[in-house]
């Protein structure tokens, strides 16, 4: 039980990334008073929760209603995670959770909050499959609890972050925030790995049995 709530709490954190989206927080918010702030923070980080909770609580009947089996989603999720593993290795953000400028020009504080922050910069498509993984393939209700849970307290990590972005920034400066964003990139590249490696096992059960 501790090893799994260890390795989805590593999971979450590595691709959520609260220190390493500092500065991406703090350009959004710019300009804005320090009440406004704490309040984009705050729905920030309730927004990337509720819509996780919602994949993670409709999984199986996702699952179902698409005819998706969960190795094939194992393998493509693992795939997908890499990816986005694999730009914060080379201390970059992955297109699928950081759009461009033109895709956050709106000025609207609860907008902001919503898009980009809530999703696709915290709950984008590489934390929702994150999520759904641990999930999927476990019928008992602790496990969702689990998720749910821990998700829960990486999301108020984050939020705590974003309030004390820029003490964090001027703290660790953008090199340290940088060494940071490659050890989750690091990190996150090993479950992804474990994800396709789970996914072809539970594809092919030959190979389990040939090991």
């Amino acid at each position: 039980m501790l090893a799994y709530i260890l390795q989805v709490f590593s999971g979450f954190l590595a691709i959520m990334n609260p220190i390493g989206n500092v500065p991406v927080f703090i350009s959004l918010v710019e300009g804005f008073d320090e009440a406004t702030k704490r309040r984009v923070a705050k729905k920030a980080a309730l927004s990337a929760f509720l819509i996780c909770s919602v994949f993670v609580i409709m999984g199986n009947l996702i699952f179902r209603f698409f005819g998706i089996t969960l190795p094939a989603f194992r393998i493509a999720g693992g795939i997908l995670v890499f990816l986005i593993a694999y730009q914060l290795l080379r201390g970059k953000h992955s297109r699928q959770h950081h759009p461009g400028e033109e895709e956050h020009e709106e000025n609207d504080p609860d907008s902001l909050a919503v898009t980009p922050l809530g999703t696709p910069i915290l709950a984008g498509p590489g934390t929702i499959t994150t999520a759904m993984s641990f999930v999927g393939g476990k019928e008992h209700f602790p496990a969702l609890v689990i998720t749910l849970s821990v998700f829960g307290v990486v999301c108020f990590l984050t939020y705590l972050c974003f309030i004390y972005g820029e003490a964090i920034f001027e703290r660790l400066g953008r090199t340290k925030i940088g060494v940071i964003t490659r050890l989750m990139g690091l990190i996150l590249a090993v479950i992804a790995v474990q994800m396709v490696m789970e996914g072809l096992v539970e594809a092919f059960p030959f190979l389990k049995q040939g090991h």
